[in-house]
């Protein structure tokens, strides 16, 4: 493997690791929120907290949107891969391209008109109705950066089907372990 091609699989290494922790973090601190305001609703309602379940949404949408970068990486969104599956690995190749391109068409549009709602907002400067008043551009912003995220999986995952394309190690389609492994499959079905 040549230097640049460690270089860039180091730093995808680092991207996963990045988004993973984040998502767990956003996790921790959603759930840390909700007991907090389950606590205070039962045991302490003067103490309760407000504005729990907003910013419960909020970290969620965060979070949702950049475990699309991850499932992209790992190719786990839906779509009709049965259908793909019985096609050549060649024509799953240029069928794959193509679906890189369609979804780099998609995620750029999320990027563009993600960013004019987060100007808005800042223009306006937008605010949820609630007691906390949080800033909503912040919120909205989840929007371009899921797509900008997923926009990059796409062009790494396009220039693999272009350029390096291996037609024995390159399905279509993410097969949990369960299904392709005998052994486990029939340890599950046990």
């Amino acid at each position: 493997m040549s230097g640049a091609a460690r270089t860039f699989v180091r730093a995808a290494t680092i991207w996963d690791r990045f988004e993973r922790l984040l998502v767990g973090i956003l996790g921790a601190c959603a759930m840390v929120i909700a007991a907090t305001q389950v606590f205070g609703r039962y045991i302490s309602p003067s103490t309760s907290i407000t504005w729990a379940e907003e910013v419960i949404v909020y970290i969620a949408v965060w979070a949702v949107m950049i475990t699309g970068s991850q499932l992209v990486r790992v190719d786990g969104h839906v779509r009709p891969d049965i259908v793909l599956r019985l096609l050549r690995p060649r024509v799953q190749r240029w069928i794959e391209m193509f679906n890189c391109l369609m979804a780099l068409a998609f995620t750029f549009g999320m990027v563009w008109y993600g960013w004019t709602v987060v100007a808005t907002a800042i223009l306006l400067d937008q605010r949820s109705s609630s007691d906390l008043q949080f800033p909503l551009w912040i919120y909205y912003m989840a929007l371009p950066t899921g797509g900008a995220l997923m926009f990059g999986r796409y062009i790494i995952r396009l220039v693999r089907y272009a350029f390096f394309f291996d037609p024995d190690s390159m399905t279509v389609g993410h097969v949990p372990l369960h299904e392709t492994s005998p052994e486990l499959a029939a340890a599950l079905h046990e």
